[in-house]
């Protein structure tokens, strides 16, 4: 089926190119098509132009947009989207004067999280899960990355991991998994956390890798967490069994994260609130890309990354959410634009370039999603009538997306 969109006001996010990432001041150029037309055929883009030279022909469906915008669907590359309980609970906490660390000292934090998956149902999970994942795709997102990391056990683990299968096989929007079972030391193993790396290393991986559940290997390598040894051991048991690497690195402290994520060829690493000159550089030298998550900074109150220092050493920035119950419980792309806008110091074109190509990268989907390109996948936002993009970072108490479409179907 052939569908034809006319009279756009800004064709926003055109790439003809396939790049690994858009790397430094090149984020900060975005081509655009004023007055444009796109076709799409099924589910991919076919073609697009200027209005002036609209091609004539007996398509199935034409849609006039006049002036609303075109966009590539956000592509949010970190979030903990499959959770049994929200924890609202510890935001009061926060507010009484508790840390993060207190809170997670006091058996709060993921370990909250991994107490109530052991008591809800497979079907509740998936219930709730497809609820959330529903809401971000009306909000704008078209691809997405969920870690498991709220089980702690073989059987809880195994269990998240087969609701984000259940959602890869429900929706049609690209998602990855990524296992997360080095989230936190759950507190059968508080004085043995060997035993834990253990059970992770000869339980977990060899059955999350029989039933194909996970293209991702993720470690929360922070002090108190798991260290850089722990890290490096982990990710070399992964290998083993052809998950790629992905590390929570840098968010309370200068953990080593950054450094042990690129020695093992990383995707991507994720958070960095806490990064100086030697981790930039050690990425300078990389193809691992830095996806930061200052929707959490926020939430949590903490600093938020360097982002301009990043961009100005020519890395290939990446925003995301970090959906999840307890340090950011939103996974409003949107919200995250402005926050990178007005916190990070980053222009509205680095912003969404970040969140965008650079996302799609962070998943190893460039090549399907993340911008306007002849071939690619037709997943894309029509905005409501704006005058430019930048009304979207500007606007950060409003929707102004209108319609959603994912393989070339409206949601």
């Amino acid at each position: 089926m052939q569908t034809i969109f006319t009279h756009i006001q800004s064709l926003f996010g055109i790439q003809n190119d396939f790049l690994s990432a858009i790397k430094g001041h090149d984020l900060d150029t975005v081509k655009q098509l004023e007055q444009a037309w796109m076709l799409i055929e099924d589910d991919r883009i076919v073609d697009f132009g200027s209005m002036e030279n609209f091609p004539s022909g007996n398509y199935d469906q034409e849609i006039n947009v006049a002036g609303k915008l075109i966009i590539p669907t956000w592509c949010d590359s970190h979030t903990h989207l499959v959770f049994p309980k929200t924890r609202e609970e510890e935001f009061v906490d926060r507010i009484n004067g508790l840390t993060y660390e207190q809170i997670a000292a006091n058996g709060g934090g993921i370990l909250n999280s991994a107490k109530h998956l052991t008591t809800i149902s497979s079907a509740q999970l998936f219930e709730d899960a497809c609820q959330r994942l529903e809401e971000l795709i009306r909000l704008g997102t078209g691809a997405i990355e969920i870690k498991s990391g709220y089980g702690l056990s073989l059987e809880a683990e195994l269990k998240i991991l087969r609701v984000i299968k259940q959602l890869k096989e429900t929706y049609s929007l690209p998602i990855k998994a990524t296992f997360l079972g080095a989230h936190a030391y759950p507190l059968a193993y508080k004085e043995n956390k060997e035993g834990y790396i253990q059970l992770i290393i000869k339980e977990m991986l060899p059955a999350i890798a029989a039933e194909g559940l996970a293209d991702y290997m993720d470690v929360f390598c922070e002090k108190g967490f798991f260290s850089v040894a722990d890290t490096d051991r982990l990710l070399n048991a992964a290998a083993k069994y052809h998950l790629k690497p992905k590390i929570h690195a840098n968010q309370l402290y200068n953990s080593g994260g950054v450094q042990i994520g690129v020695q093992h060829h990383a995707i991507s690493v994720d958070h960095l609130e806490c990064v100086g000159d030697e981790e930039i550089s050690c990425l300078q030298n990389s193809t691992t890309i830095p996806t930061l998550l200052p929707a959490a900074a926020f939430f949590l109150g903490i600093s938020y990354q360097p982002a301009r220092k990043m961009i100005d050493a020519n890395l290939p920035v990446c925003l995301a959410s970090d959906y999840n119950p307890g340090s950011c419980p939103s996974g409003n792309i949107p919200f995250l634009l402005s926050l990178a806008c007005t916190q990070l110091k980053m222009t509205p074109n680095e912003a969404f370039n970040a969140v965008t190509y650079n996302g799609a990268a962070a998943m190893e989907l460039q090549h399907e999603v993340g911008s306007i390109t002849r071939g690619k996948k037709a997943n894309f936002i029509i905005s409501k009538t704006l005058p430019s993009f930048n009304l979207i970072p500007y606007s950060f108490g409003s929707n102004l997306m209108d319609k959603v479409y994912i393989n070339g179907k409206q949601f």
